[in-house]
């Protein structure tokens, strides 16, 4: 046997605008708690307490409470629990996280007009993903065939020799790239031309994600009388994520086992979005400082670019054409996150206590995968969205509702002591699933078929703060914990069966730690 190069597939084909499938583009939704130290320390809880930098990009009119000008800047250490090291990732890495300053101008006694800017980082990649189980009566490669099985598409050669799954005379955009390289290399008989699946008894995978999205918010607000506070945030995000996994199989037929076929998969995405976040926050009596904020969160619209370098090992002494084959691929693809709306309460007690509240909803089932129809005059992507996906999206996100309280107490007024609690629901249904079957650009370009249905996250938080003189030094600490149910591909029916197999759902957890530093100074 030898080695098959499978390259710019969908060039090849003639293939010429692309998407992203459910599962690889809600990486992107979301964002962790991250910022400030003081931020972090209270749950993130100060979206109507406010004078925090880390606010800009959460409630803007946060930023209108600043009365001086201030810069600051804040790195730590990120941690994840129970890890091993994968791929050169180790489970504790260093991490920048937040810059930015905030100008403030008097324009009366009690009203100014601020401006400001704040780079921190909203995602953080970083996780080592493992899990392994056993398999009956299923395989990976026995999802492809059992696509053709099921009529979603027919085998059929291309004018370069290879096995393609065709519809109606064109290549089926529910034959992926995996699809391919199973096909190709380790299902197609040499001798009598024909496409065989094989059962696997069970299965190992390991993944090491890296990245980050980094939030560049450029901001607007004022206060009026101390009474009113606006904001207007105009965010740039910058996308750089790389996941690089390691999927196995051990293949078996009637006289038990007969090999293994491995898979490793380096996927990269990269590119730019803009949204735009307004806010308020008002203070209902003169003589109270409890205080009632409310914004509200445009979709984040992305122009992403996607690629991919994947490859197959077939480790079986008699099965398939070949040892092993090389994939790569690249394309361009448009998304938009949903949009986010959110209402805060906060007050403080004297110069001692300050306490708040913040409850957010997005509705992660809104979120749209967009193919790129072309480009303007501008070179601007022009985009339509994938209805197929969009399908599938619904059938496996939905909303998500987030819970901040946070409180602040000073001793002294130069130490603070701060605790919060943050809760996040899942945005995943539990039967959601990535759906390989769609008939779906973002399908075609897949090269794994591996997902999670990940569950609530819970947040707790602690920090404490030292004011010397104009100086502010900040530390905190996050404890996060989200579970969920790790598929190595979906559920199928197959031909010889009417109960869908085993696909091997393991659970999975996701613990981190975070230790943040914040060093600010105020002019």
């Amino acid at each position: 046997m030898k080695k098959i190069f499978i390259a710019a597939m969908a060039v090849a084909l003639g293939v010429p605008a692309a998407a992203q499938d459910t599962y690889e583009s809600a990486r992107l939704l979301g964002s962790d708690l991250n910022g400030t130290a003081r931020y972090v320390g209270m749950g993130g809880a100060m979206e109507a307490l406010g004078a925090d930098i880390s606010t800009m990009s959460s409630n803007p009119a946060g930023i209108g409470l600043f009365r001086h000008s201030t810069i600051s800047t804040s790195f730590g250490f990120q941690a994840q629990a129970d890890a091993k090291k994968f791929d050169g990732l180790g489970s504790t890495n260093m991490s920048f996280d937040q810059a930015g300053f905030v100008y403030s101008a008097k324009i009366s006694p009690s009203s100014f007009i601020n401006v400001g800017f704040n780079y921190h980082k909203s995602k953080n990649f970083d996780q080592i993903l493992s899990a392994a189980n056993s398999l009956a009566g299923c395989s990976q490669n026995g999802l492809t065939w059992e696509k053709a099985n099921q009529g979603i598409y027919d085998f059929e050669f291309n004018q370069q020799g290879d096995m393609i799954g065709m519809e109606y005379g064109y290549r089926s955009y529910s034959f992926n790239e995996a699809d391919y390289m199973n096909t190709n290399v380790l299902m197609l008989d040499p001798k009598d031309k024909n496409v065989y699946y094989y059962d696997a008894s069970g299965y190992t995978f390991d993944r090491a994600h890296r990245g980050w999205i980094a939030d560049y918010d450029f901001n607007l607000s004022g206060n009026y009388d101390d009474r009113f506070f606006w904001g207007l945030t105009v965010g740039i995000k910058d996308v750089h994520y790389k996941g690089y996994s390691e999927y196995a199989e051990q293949l078996v037929d009637s006289k038990g086992f007969c090999g293994s076929v491995a898979y490793a998969d380096d996927r990269r995405i990269k590119g730019t979005g803009v949204d735009l976040k307004l806010g308020v926050i008002v203070r209902p009596l003169e003589e109270s400082a409890f205080r009632v904020g409310a914004y509200v969160h445009t979709p984040t619209w992305y122009e992403l670019t996607s690629s991919n370098s994947s490859y197959i090992l077939n480790n079986t002494p008699s099965y398939g054409s070949y040892d092993d084959g090389v994939s790569n691929e690249s394309y361009d693809f448009g998304y938009h996150t949903p949009w986010k709306f959110g209402l805060s309460m906060g007050t403080t007690v004297g110069t001692q206590l300050a306490l708040g509240a913040t409850y957010e909803y997005t509705d992660y089932g809104a979120s749209q995968n967009r193919i790129i129809d072309g480009y303007d005059y501008y070179d601007n992507a022009q985009t339509s969205k994938d209805y197929a996906m969009k399908e599938n999206t619904e059938r496996s996100l939905k909303g998500v509702s987030t819970f901040k309280v946070g409180a602040e107490y000073k001793p002294v007024p130069e130490v603070a002591i701060r605790l919060g609690y943050n809760y996040l629901t899942s945005g995943y249904k539990m039967d959601g699933v990535r759906d390989q079957s769609v008939n779906s650009l973002g399908v075609m370009y897949a090269s794994t078929t591996d997902y999670v249905n990940w569950k609530d996250t819970q947040r707790l938080t602690a920090g404490v703060g030292f004011k010397v003189g104009k100086m502010n030094i900040d530390l905190a600490y996050q404890l996060s914990k989200t579970d969920g149910e790790f598929h190595p591909f979906q559920d199928y029916v197959p031909a010889y069966s009417s109960v869908a197999v085993s696909t091997g759902v393991t659970k999975v957890t996701n613990k981190r730690s975070q230790a943040l530093l914040t060093i600010g100074y105020t002019f």
